[in-house]
């Protein structure tokens, strides 16, 4: 898949073109120029690293929604065997934007649920751009319903600008399917771990997201609203977007220091759109690891930690 570039990435961008054109250059002329190529290599290392660590809460926000960015279905298929996809609600209809299935991680049987976002255009239509229906919860929460049942695991991933706000999905009940998702996770009487790997966005990604840990790739982001929703709202102007990711503290670092989660998965420099192997192998540690510390829990015990949990979420400023 072609690299994108973000506005902030051109330098970058500038770079590797170069060593495009020089590696190019070097093949079909005859003329080695390794040299330059290698410490231009070096060069763009150095600045991409040297970019990455110092990002903005909305160059994050930028990245979390990056085209390149692996999805959930990336992820199962890099991580996970025997992946058995499952459809329908049983009610009204099937949600392409939330895939949900059984599957093997390590050979155990595991079941995992996440939003899907497209890659093509076409795709991102028939997925609703991530956006989920209330059949697509209802959906999710029968297969929570059938980890239960059947006592394995459950798995996560969020990835979701938030709920479809359309006036089917309200008729249809878009807020109710997603409380009743929080009341029965927070029963559920089984290991579950979440992974926000992209947006994380309001209730539509909150629906997916009460379980036992719960961590963030290093430039997703979760918050209760867009930027840019915040924006419009507080000062009636969506372009002031980079200013409200700022006070929105969205990014996994902000939300780890508040204790709004639980862990901060490294992604590979650049951000897991560069290295989706690597990001995948690094994902892959962190959920068998945090599965493997509640796995061994009661079910009584985890339901009550659970709700713990989630009773003291986050912190506060007394002025």
């Amino acid at each position: 898949m072609p690299q994108e570039y973000l506005e902030f990435e051109k330098p970058i961008a500038e770079l590797e073109k170069k060593i495009e054109e020089l590696t190019l250059f070097t093949s079909n002329g005859g003329i080695d120029l390794e040299e330059e190529i290698l410490k231009l290599q070096k060069k763009s290392d150095q600045l991409l690293a040297e970019i990455y660590s110092k990002l903005s809460p909305w160059q994050k926000v930028q990245i979390s929604r990056h085209a390149n960015r692996p999805y959930t279905l990336d992820y199962i298929e890099a991580m996970m065997t025997d992946f058995v996809e499952m459809h329908g609600d049983r009610a009204f209809a099937d949600d392409p934007a939330i895939v949900c299935g059984m599957a093997k991680l390590d050979g155990a049987p595991v079941v995992v649920i996440g939003h899907q976002k497209g890659r093509t255009t076409k795709e991102r239509v028939i997925r609703n751009f991530g956006q989920p229906n209330p059949e697509g919860y209802r959906k999710a929460l029968r297969l929570m319903r059938f980890a239960e049942k059947f006592n394995r695991p459950l798995i996560t991933f969020i990835d979701t600008q938030g709920a479809y706000p359309g006036i089917g999905a309200e008729e249809r009940g878009q807020g109710e399917s997603i409380a009743r998702n929080l009341y029965v996770m927070s029963m559920l009487k089984i290991p579950i771990v979440t992974v926000v790997i992209g947006e994380g966005g309001s209730g539509g990604a909150l629906a997916l997201g009460i379980a036992d840990r719960v961590m963030m790739l290093e430039h997703a982001t979760y918050s209760v609203i867009s930027p840019e929703g915040c924006a419009a709202i507080l000062w009636n102007n969506g372009a002031k977007a980079s200013e409200a990711a700022e006070l929105l503290k969205l990014t996994a670092q902000d939300l780890f220091q508040m204790k709004v989660i639980d862990e901060v998965v490294e992604e590979p420099i650049g951000g897991a759109h560069r290295d989706p192997r690597r990001a995948s192998e690094l994902l892959k540690e962190a959920i068998t690891r945090n599965l493997g510390e509640v796995r061994s829990m009661e079910p009584d015990e985890l339901v009550k930690l659970r709700y713990e949990k989630f009773r003291k979420l986050g912190t506060f400023d007394q002025l």
